[in-house]
């Protein structure tokens, strides 16, 4: 008779956009406990129809979305939590920062450990007037005292936005790096490439810096015309950042949101992959550069501006070349003398997919959670973190160390 295994809540307030690809992945990569999604509501994006899926407001009505605010301002839903209780899970994993603000009421009520994951711009952005935000993230911002007195334990996806959540004032003890990871068996290396092509996968927003890449291909496209850029992604720049690209490419093409199918086929045709992200005056810098990690799966070379935490992803003259923040004419130079050495793409891809299986592999970083999560369940049964919601307790001792070892190229 099988043994069935503990529920793990994963909790997304809208579930799940398609840029979250990294969250199901995890979810689905998890071998000793079974995930269970739940949120306020269901958005267009990623499909989860065959996932166990638990909503506060199922068919976003009006009502639903005045419980949605009710919850979210005073932790009060007794029927979203009886149903979350009645499941009975051993552990509350909630993704991004405001979404464990919203979460910390349920793991309470549901005396249950609380593990946060920090992916980037919920570290990131200090100053709201340079960037439009939501309700829900000013409500974040003003609160986040209680986050850090919550006892939880957060995950950042990065050295550099450990950094900065101390910097913020979050326990150091109970702040531990954690990489998400990406599926090595998928992304791997299919030598697809046929004619000269840059792309770019992210959305088009500010931070990603589309901008940046399209005056470099268009400097690359002086001396080297028949190379192309595909841009994969949607966003609110995306009619700017279309006609800069009508008026200084040649060749170029944007397509959109694709899957993560789609994405690995791209990636494969790619001649080198651009990860041109800035910061913005807001705050907001890449936490990690999860395309940066997928590319490199694939053996391709990367090139990138050398912002947040890309330098973790990326060995610069090992697995890709890095340009300062921001100066569009490196990176063209880094393109060029890529798509003109056939020989170097080839070394750092090789380089790049032994990086990533090494130091990335979904698979060896999702046991590396699972021992996280054990280790929490844990010490919670035995009594430990017996005020968990009030004050923060130490990392466990019986977390592997590996778990928090810095990335080193």
């Amino acid at each position: 008779m099988s043994v069935a295994k503990p529920k793990v809540i994963i909790y997304s307030d809208h579930l799940l956009y398609p840029s979250e690809t990294f969250i199901l992945a995890q979810a689905s990569a998890l071998s000793e406990f079974e995930p269970v999604y739940a949120g306020s509501r269901r958005v267009v994006g990623l499909d989860l129809a065959t996932r166990q899926i638990h909503l506060l407001n199922q068919r976003d009505s009006m009502w639903g979305r005045c419980r949605e605010l009710a919850f979210k301002l005073t932790g009060f839903a007794p029927n979203f939590l009886k149903r979350l209780g009645a499941l009975g899970p051993a552990l509350l994993h909630a993704h991004h920062g405001p979404n464990g603000l919203r979460a910390l009421p349920i793991a309470g009520h549901l005396g249950i450990p609380l593990i946060i994951t920090f992916h980037g711009s919920d570290v990131t952005i200090s100053d709201v007037r340079y960037q439009k935000v939501t309700l829900g993230y000013r409500h974040y911002m003003a609160n986040k005292e209680r986050l850090k007195r919550s006892g939880a334990l957060f995950l950042p996806v990065s050295n550099f936005l450990r950094r900065k959540l101390v910097e913020q004032g979050f326990p150091e003890e109970r702040a531990l790096v954690h990489y998400t990871g990406v599926d090595t068996k998928k992304f791997q290396p299919a030598n697809k490439e046929r004619d000269p092509l840059i792309l770019f996968v992210g959305r088009l927003e500010e931070s990603k810096g589309a901008g940046f890449l399209i005056r470099a291909a268009g400097e690359v496209q002086k001396q080297l015309p028949e190379v192309e850029l595909a841009l994969i992604g949607d966003g609110s720049l995306r009619d700017v950042l279309e006609k800069d690209a009508k008026q200084q490419l040649r060749r170029y093409r944007f397509l959109g949101v694709r899957t993560s199918e789609e994405v690995n086929e791209w990636m494969n045709r790619a001649s080198v992959v651009c990860v041109p992200s800035v910061r913005r005056r807001s705050g907001e810098q890449e936490g990690f550069g999860m395309a940066c990690a997928e590319a490199q799966a694939v053996a391709k070379p990367i090139v990138a501006f050398n912002s947040g935490g890309i330098s973790e992803v990326v060995c610069h003259g090992t697995t890709g070349l890095l340009a300062e923040e921001g100066d569009w004419q490196a990176l063209a130079g880094h393109l060029l003398m890529l798509l003109q050495s056939p020989e170097l793409r080839a070394r750092f891809g090789r380089s790049g997919r032994e990086w990533v299986v090494r130091q990335f592999d979904l698979e060896h970083c999702t046991k590396r959670l699972e021992s996280i999560y054990h280790a929490e369940i844990e010490n919670r049964t035995k009594g430990k973190n017996e005020r968990i919601f009030q004050r923060p307790e130490s990392i466990p001792a019986n977390i592997p160390s590996s778990v928090s070892a810095s990335a080193r190229c």
